[in-house]
């Protein structure tokens, strides 16, 4: 069942004015059409914002530079964002609010993917670790140009409380978060613990999550979080059919199944039962664009291939919102008045198209290899800012520096600085101060 959004009154009543809020209040512009909301206000400022633009030059699963078809971060946000969008449509949360956070939901990844966060966030362990999440809300709060406040102190995008909190996959602070299990959707080990702020963005934190309870999280963050898992279990299994490394027509195999499924249960379901990873394979195989044949690269086959791919997002987002609506009714549901519902069966599913592509792609032995040399590179060249002078620093990030003191202020400004690199950035900064290339 889709519901018609509601019209600019009902969004003023679903969204009141401590969601409109902005940390430092905002003249509105006269060159604003009077139907402007400040969610699409928010909206554009992530689409025209530098942070977003890098992400086309950042590791998905496999290097951008790598092939001209599989993803980066950018068309991933951009799919993500999608999805969510239709999700929020059907649920009646704001559109808006939910393709922003989706948008800017992986501002935060370093070079090299979750491999690259892995690495800095054993290398700031003395200044409280790194995690893309919440490097996100530092760079919306902080370091992405945009406001300032009254002493001119950089407040980044100037987003509003909804968005933020939208934003926000993860409210808490690293002494609060749980052990990690399992890996990321490139393959690396998932070590470091998840969490959405860094001790010394936690005066922003606090307003953003004014009056919110505990470590819940918005429906709006939550079809953010949905939205991102569908777009990468579905678009991973295509990338790596296009790229030869994975035949659906191979789990026919009894045997195959079951080497896929320890997969599952390795990286993403620890207990899941054969006989479910079964019924969510029989389940799959219904769908009447599941191949036949194998993909031969021709155009018939990839347009066949796009048609499982949108099948196959219909039918995550389908299932979730008409278990959210059977729990929740036909309300709007909005903010903390409501969680999304996500059916076992419908978590099954996506968990073993995420093994497939885990057992096939992420697992070659020269990925592993590739990601040790990232590691090494990414060591390498934030030793090479620490120990070198200011001048290495892009201005903006020398200007953090000033009026800091100790060894660990310095080595967080080096890591935002490194982590606002691009995987082909990364590369020629470490040629240029490690290697003494040009």
């Amino acid at each position: 069942m889709t519901l018609p959004p509601p019209g600019p009154s009902s969004w003023d009543e679903l969204y009141d004015d401590h969601a409109r809020e902005r940390l430092v209040g905002e003249p509105v512009k006269r060159v604003d059409a009077p139907e402007r909301t400040p969610y699409e206000r928010d909206r554009a400022r992530v689409v025209h914002s530098a942070s977003l633009r890098r992400l086309a030059a950042k590791t998905q699963v496999v290097g951008p530079q790598s092939d001209d078809f599989v993803r980066n971060r950018l068309t991933h946000s951009l799919e993500v964002a999608q999805v969510g969008r239709d999700v929020a449509h059907v649920l009646g949360c704001h559109p808006d609010v939910v393709e922003t956070a989706a948008l800017a939901h992986d501002l935060g990844h370093p070079p090299f993917g979750h491999n690259g966060e892995r690495l800095l966030d054993d290398l700031a362990a003395s200044c409280g670790g790194f995690e893309g999440n919440a490097q996100t809300l530092r760079l919306l709060t902080r370091l992405e140009a945009k406001s300032a406040d009254a002493d001119g102190r950089s407040l980044g995008l100037n987003l509003t409380r909804a968005t933020l909190d939208a934003c926000t996959k993860y409210p808490w602070t690293r002494a609060d978060a749980t052990e990690p299990v399992g890996y990321h959707s490139d393959g690396s080990a998932k070590q470091g613990r998840k969490f959405g702020v860094y001790d010394d963005d936690l005066p922003v934190f606090r307003w953003l999550r004014s009056g919110v309870p505990g470590r819940r999280r918005c429906v709006e963050a939550q079809v953010m979080d949905f939205a991102d898992d569908v777009a990468y279990s579905v678009h991973d299994v295509e990338d790596g059919v296009v790229a030869g490394r994975i035949q659906l027509g191979w789990l026919e195999s009894p045997e195959e199944r079951a080497v896929v499924g320890e997969t599952v249960r390795e990286w993403y379901l620890p207990g899941v039962v054969d006989a479910a990873l079964e019924e969510a394979f029989a389940s799959l195989r219904t769908i009447g664009s599941w191949p036949e044949t194998p993909y031969d690269g021709t155009r018939p086959a990839l347009a066949s291939l796009k048609n499982l791919t949108s099948d196959l997002i219909g039918r995550f987002c389908g299932s979730v919102q008409h278990a959210t609506r059977a729990a929740y009714g036909s309300a709007p549901l909005v903010r903390h008045h409501a969680d999304l519902v996500v059916p076992e069966g419908t978590a099954t599913e996506v968990a073993l198209l995420k093994g497939i592509a885990a057992h096939y792609v992420m697992r070659a032995d020269d990925r592993l290899r590739l990601m040790e040399r990232q590691r090494t590179l990414l060591a390498e060249l934030v030793e090479a800012l620490v120990e070198g002078p200011d001048e290495l620093l892009e201005p903006a990030f020398r200007q953090d520096l000033a009026g800091l003191s100790g060894d660990a202020a310095r080595l967080r400004v080096v890591v935002d600085q490194v982590a606002s690199l691009t995987d082909g950035s990364a590369v020629d900064w470490h040629a240029r101060l490690v290697r003494g290339g040009p």
